[in-house]
C-alpha cells in the first residue's frame, strides 16, 4: 500500500510539473507573439482653431503619420473654451489609440487654473509625446530707451509697479509666460489683457504698453519693419531668425520658458501604441522636408517618451498653478 501510495503521489507530482511546464510554454508563446498591428483604420487627431499654431503642427504631422501607417490621419478642429472642448472629447474617447489630441500650453494652464473642468487633467489622459516648442519674443518700442535685455530689466526695476505689459488675455499663455519672466527678473509690472496677440503687439508698437512676450511669428513683421525692437527670445538657444538676439535664459538665471505642444491619448491607451506613436513622431522630425519647414517657422522639436511626457505635464500644471496663485489669477 505504501508503494502504491507513493506511486500515486509521484504521478500527481509529475502531472503537476507537466501542467506547470505547459503553462510556462503557453505564457512564453503568448509573450512572443507580435503586438497587434496599429493602426488598422483611420486615426482622428483633434486640434484647436484652424490656422492656430497647434493646427499648423497637426497638419504637418498628420500627412506624414498617414504615410508611415498606411492609414488616413484626419485632422479635426475643435476650437473653443481655451481647448476644453477638444480635451473633453478626448477624455470620453475609446482608449485604443484612434483618437489623439494635439495640445498647446493652454491645456496645462487650464488644468492649473480651472477648478471645475469636465475631466481630470491627470487621470483622464495618457501622455504620448512632447512635440516641441515654438519661439516667443520680448519686443519693445525702439524709442523706449533700453537696447538690450539687461538695460530693459534695469529700466523696469527702476519703475517698479509703474510700467505696463500686454498679453492676449488674462490667463493666456502670453500672460503667464510674461509673469514667469517678471518673477525671474525681479520686475513688478501691471498687466493689460487684450482679446488676442495682435492687439497686445499693437499696443506695444503704439507706445501705450512697454512690453509683451508673444509668439515670434506674430511679432516678426513689426520687427522687420523696425516698429519693434526684439530684446530676447524664450527658447533655450537663440533663434536662427534672430541670431543676434539673446535667449532670456542667457541673461536671467532661473528663467524657464512656457509650455510646449504635445500629443495626448485617452487614459488606458496601451503603452505599445503610445510608444509607437512617439517613435514615429521622432522619425518624422528626421525627414529633411519636415525639418526645413519647422526651421522656417522657428519651431524647436523636442519629442519624448510617453513616460517623460507624463512627468512634464504634471510639472507644467504645477508651475502654471504656482504662477497663477502668485498673481492672484483665478479662472471664471
Amino acid at each position: 500500500m505504501r508503494v502504491a501510495g507513493f506511486a500515486g503521489v509521484e504521478r500527481r507530482i509529475v502531472h503537476t510539473a507537466v501542467a506547470l511546464l505547459a503553462s510556462a510554454v503557453l505564457s512564453v508563446a503568448a509573450h512572443a507573439q507580435p503586438a497587434p498591428k496599429y493602426p488598422v483604420k483611420p486615426v482622428r487627431m483633434l486640434s484647436g482653431a484652424f490656422g492656430s499654431p497647434s493646427d499648423i503642427l497637426a497638419r504637418t504631422l498628420g500627412p506624414k503619420l498617414s504615410e508611415l501607417w498606411g492609414q488616413p490621419v484626419v485632422i479635426e478642429n475643435r476650437p473653443g473654451a481655451a481647448g476644453t472642448i477638444a480635451a473633453a472629447i478626448l477624455a470620453k474617447a475609446a482608449p485604443d489609440g484612434y483618437t489623439l489630441l494635439l495640445i498647446s500650453a493652454q491645456f496645462t494652464i487650464g488644468a492649473a487654473m480651472t477648478p471645475n473642468l469636465p475631466y481630470d487633467p491627470i487621470k483622464d489622459f495618457a501622455g504620448v509625446t512632447q512635440i516641441g516648442f515654438s519661439t516667443s519674443v520680448l519686443p519693445v518700442l525702439p524709442s523706449l530707451g533700453p537696447k538690450t535685455l539687461k538695460e530693459f530689466i534695469a529700466y523696469a526695476q527702476a519703475r517698479q509697479g509703474k510700467i505696463l505689459f500686454s498679453s492676449g488675455g488674462a490667463g493666456s499663455s502670453t500672460h503667464l509666460n510674461a509673469e514667469r519672466f517678471n518673477f525671474a527678473a525681479g520686475i513688478k509690472a501691471v498687466h493689460v489683457g487684450f482679446k488676442g496677440t495682435p492687439d497686445a503687439l499693437l499696443e506695444v508698437a503704439g507706445g501705450r504698453v512697454q512690453y509683451c512676450i508673444v509668439g515670434l511669428g506674430s511679432a516678426l513683421p513689426l520687427i522687420k519693419n523696425g516698429r519693434l525692437l526684439p530684446l530676447a527670445v524664450s527658447t533655450p538657444q537663440r533663434s536662427p531668425l534672430l541670431p543676434d538676439v539673446p535667449a532670456i535664459a542667457e541673461v536671467v538665471a532661473g528663467y524657464g520658458r512656457d509650455g510646449s505642444h504635445s500629443l495626448l491619448a485617452p487614459a488606458g491607451t496601451p503603452m505599445a501604441i503610445r510608444n509607437q506613436v512617439s517613435r514615429d513622431v521622432v522619425r518624422i522630425f528626421e525627414q529633411p522636408d519636415v525639418r526645413e519647414k519647422l526651421v522656417a517657422q522657428d519651431y524647436h522639436p523636442a519629442p519624448t517618451t510617453p513616460q517623460e511626457h507624463d512627468k512634464i505635464l504634471r510639472e507644467q500644471i504645477q508651475t502654471f498653478g504656482e504662477i497663477a496663485r502668485r498673481v492672484g489669477l483665478k479662472s471664471n
